[in-house]
């Protein structure tokens, strides 16, 4: 049904489209991820300024029509997030945390707690850039968003036979760490991966434990098994390199 729309968002992507408009990926609190259209947006004058760039947090007024895509007729700044922009590796990192966003979430379902991770994950970048543009949070980020989207790893316990001690292994299509007897299609885990991942998942973002680059690849190789064999998604790599 035709009509206006007030949501907040964050733009994720922003891509020119005809002569000077703009088409946005933007996700949502209410409606999850959705697109618009900023018309004239490009024009030297055009009332919307620059704040319609990725990683803007906004106050959207959009117009719903007959089509999939929503124009945008009102934005207003929430947060800018000025410092982020300005450190290259805090941009990186923003850009990566959008991209699993985008990647994991697709459909436009609302899901606020997607939404208020990933404020929660530009504001800690735009506090302290440097400290916080690192592998380590990108992929506590994602451990979040994977219990969000309903696919947190089983890390307590095997994920296939329960057993609790002897923990060797992660298996992707088992959803979790495995013992020495189910270990078969699994890639060995480091202890020290393993209390990574524990603890990534149970600290607040802003607590995201330190790890030496071994236990973070395997982390991360975790992370991405988890995401492919059940959400059906790759994610691009944490880092570059």
């Amino acid at each position: 049904m035709a009509g206006s729309v007030k949501t907040e968002g964050v733009v994720l992507r922003s891509i020119r489209y005809a002569e000077a408009d703009r088409i946005l990926h933007v996700y949502t609190p209410d409606r999850g991820r959705i697109s618009a259209i900023a018309k004239g947006v490009r024009r030297t004058k055009s009332r919307f300024g620059g704040r319609l760039e990725p990683f803007f947090r906004l106050r959207l007024i959009l117009h719903e029509g007959r089509s999939e895509l929503m124009t945008v007729t009102g934005a207003e700044t929430v947060e800018a997030y000025p410092r982020l922009r300005g450190h290259g590796d805090a941009l990186d990192s923003a850009a990566r945390a959008g991209d699993a966003v985008s990647r994991l979430f697709e459909a436009a379902d609302p899901n606020p707690a997607v939404f208020h991770l990933l404020c929660n994950e530009l504001a800690l970048l735009d506090a302290d850039p440097a400290g916080k543009a690192t592998v380590a949070n990108q992929l506590a980020f994602r451990l979040k968003l994977l219990v969000a989207a309903g696919f947190a790893p089983q890390l307590a316990a095997c994920a296939s036979c329960g057993e609790r001690e002897h923990l060797v292994g992660f298996s992707g299509a088992a959803g979790g760490v495995v013992c020495g007897g189910c270990e078969a299609g699994s890639f060995g885990l480091d202890e020290a991966s393993h209390v990574f991942l524990t603890e990534a998942l149970a600290r607040p973002l802003a607590e995201t434990p330190a790890a030496e680059p071994r236990a973070l690849r395997q982390a991360e190789r975790a992370i991405a098994e988890t995401a492919e064999h059940h959400a059906h998604v790759r994610l691009r790599s944490a880092a570059n390199g």
